[in-house]
């Protein structure tokens, strides 16, 4: 897989030069059917999906195993491998947790350990 390098500058001629008014009209079906003629598009993903992704990436991103993640920030094992496979959504006060934990992981972290226990 190569890497592909975005600059800035590149980003900004993208957002300037694309005709909004005919992205907005597209309909769902057109989106998908231009995604599935398209080899280099990845798949259209569920909110589910993404949010799962998200909590894959904020873990990997991490350096941490599921059971490592899940020992270090609290969260039951099976709860984290339901949540990363799609299997369950997390709830309001979950998603609000794995953001903090997602900005702030030696924060987290930290707060969790108990006085006088070594991180």
């Amino acid at each position: 897989m190569a890497m592909v390098t975005v600059t800035p500058e590149m980003v900004e001629a993208a957002l300037r030069d694309t005709d909004w008014a005919a992205q907005d009209a597209l309909t769902d079906a057109e989106i998908a059917r231009r995604v599935a003629d398209d080899p280099d598009a990845g798949p259209i993903m569920t909110p589910a999906e993404i949010r799962a992704a998200r909590l894959r990436h904020a873990r990997r991103r991490s350096g941490l195993t599921q059971e490592a993640f899940a020992t270090r920030y609290h969260i039951p094992l099976g709860t984290l491998r339901d949540w990363e496979q799609g299997r369950r959504e997390p709830d309001a006060a979950a998603l609000a947790y794995l953001r903090v934990i997602e900005r702030e992981p030696e924060v987290v972290a930290r707060a969790l350990v108990e006085p006088g226990r070594a991180a």
